[in-house]
C-alpha cells in the first residue's frame, strides 16, 4: 500500500496541531493530494516558522484553538465536518515538560479525551488517528526495537504523557468506538528530522540555527542512540494508515513507524555526518553541564506495519541528511521555502510510489 491521491482527493481532513513542524510538512502534502483541509492549532510555535515561511495557511482553513478547551475542538468539528482527523496538536519538547509538567499533561492527556470525546459525541467521523511519540514506552535501554504491546511508561513528563494519551485512546476504543462506525488508531514515530525544524532544545534546529550563523553549537548527549528518520516517512505512515483505516476495522490499534536498526545512530554520528555534507561544515562541543534525564538507547520495531500496511521507511538516513541539507541550503539563499519543500514531497512520493 501507498498513499493514494485518489482517496485523499475531495476528502475532509481535520489536522490538529497543523502549524508545527510536522503539521506544515503534513498540511502541504494533503493539499498537494487535493484534500479539503482544515487545521486547529493554538498559535505559531517557533520563529521562524515552516508554516508561515512555506505559505502553509493560503490553501486551507486555519482554526485558532486550545486543544485543551473542549468546547473550541467540538466547535471545530462541527465547522469542517470531517471524515478523516489526525491529532497531532502536542506540548512535544522533553526539556519543556521538566519545566511545566502541568501544561504537559493537560495538553497531551486532556487534550487527547477532548477531542476523542468530541468525535464519541458527533458520531460521523470515520477514521482518526492519534500521533503520539515512540517515547510513550517503558524505556528500559534496550538495544533491540520496543512493539505495539510493550508497556507504556516514561520517564520524564513529555514521555510519561504519551504513554497515558496511548491509554486514553485505548480506553476509548474500547468503550465508545469498538463495533462503531469510527476507526481509532494510534501512531507511535521515531525521531523525525527535516527542513523547517526549529523548535527549542531539538538536535536539528540547533544544529542549523548554528550552522547558518557560523557558530560552534553545544551537544548534551552525544552517546545518545535514537531512531532517526526523516518527517516524510511517518507522515507517509500516518496517511497509509488512514486509509487503511477506511475500510478495515481490524486495523484499529496501535502501530509504530520507525526506520531500520542501521538508521538508529548516536547523537556525535549525526552530528558529524552533516557536518561533513555542510558547505563550512558544523563545529560542535560537548556540554557537560548537568541536564534532565534522557534515555541512551531507543529504537521502535515497525515488523507490524510492514506486514499489515505494507508501510516501509522510503529515505534512509543518508537521504534525509541529504535532503535536510538541501533544504536549509535553500532557505539560506532565499525564505521562500514553499517551492523546496513541495519539491521535496514531489521527490519522496515519486520514491515511495510501487
Amino acid at each position: 500500500m501507498a498513499v493514494d491521491p485518489g482517496f485523499w482527493q475531495g476528502r475532509r481532513v481535520l489536522l490538529t496541531g497543523h502549524t508545527g513542524f510536522k503539521g506544515s510538512w503534513l498540511s502541504l502534502w494533503l493539499q498537494s493530494l487535493g484534500a479539503e483541509l482544515s487545521g486547529f492549532s493554538l498559535d505559531i510555535p517557533t520563529t521562524p516558522s515552516l508554516f508561515e515561511l512555506s505559505g502553509a495557511e493560503a490553501g486551507m482553513r486555519s482554526i485558532v484553538g486550545d486543544i485543551r478547551d473542549h468546547e473550541a475542538i467540538t466547535a471545530a468539528l462541527a465547522q469542517c465536518e470531517p471524515e478523516v482527523v489526525i491529532h497531532m496538536a502536542a506540548q512535544s519538547l522533553v526539556r519543556r515538560s521538566f519545566s511545566d509538567p502541568r501544561e504537559t499533561y493537560a495538553t497531551n492527556v486532556m487534550g487527547t479525551v477532548n477531542l476523542l470525546d468530541a468525535v464519541r459525541v458527533k458520531g460521523d467521523v470515520r477514521v482518526v488517528v492519534n500521533v503520539t511519540s515512540d517515547k510513550c514506552y517503558e524505556n528500559r535501554e534496550w538495544e533491540w526495537g520496543y512493539r505495539e504491546g510493550e508497556p507504556m511508561g516514561g520517564h520524564d513528563p513529555y514521555s510519561n504523557s504519551k504513554g497515558c494519551a496511548e491509554l486514553v485512546t485505548a480506553a476509548f476504543r474500547r468503550s465508545f468506538f469498538e463495533g462503531g462506525s469510527t476507526r481509532l488508531a494510534s501512531a507511535r514515530a521515531g525521531n523525525v528530522i527535516g527542513g523547517g525544524d526549529w523548535g527549542e532544545d531539538r538536535l536539528f534546529s540547533d544544529l542549523m540555527r548554528a550552522a547558518l550563523a557560523g557558530e560552534t553549537v553545544a551537544i548534551r548527549n552525544p552517546t545518545a542512540v535514537r531512531p532517526w528518520q526523516h518527517v516524510l516517512n511517518p507522515l507517509d505512515g500516518y496517511l497509509t494508515l488512514a486509509q487503511a483505516l477506511w475500510d478495515d476495522a481490524e486495523l484499529a490499534a496501535p502501530w509504530n513507524f520507525g526506520p531500520s536498526d542501521e538508521d538508529a545512530r548516536p547523537v556525535s554520528w549525526i552530528v558529524d555526518e552533516l557536518s561533513a555534507r555542510w558547505p563550512g561544515g558544523v563545529r560542535w562541543v560537548h556540554d557537560e553541564e548537568s541536564h534532565p534525564h534522557e534515555a541512551q538507547h531507543l529504537k521502535l520495531d515497525s515488523s507490524r506495519a510492514r506486514a499489515r500496511l505494507g508501510w516501509r521507511s522510503v529515505w534512509n538516513l543518508d537521504a534525509a541528511l541529504d535532503a535536510i541539507v538541501g533544504w536549509y541550503g535553500a532557505y539560506a539563499a532565499s525564505p521562500d521555502v514553499r517551492a523546496v519543500t513541495l519539491a521535496q514531497i514531489a521527490d519522496f512520493s515519486a520514491a515511495a510510489a510501487p
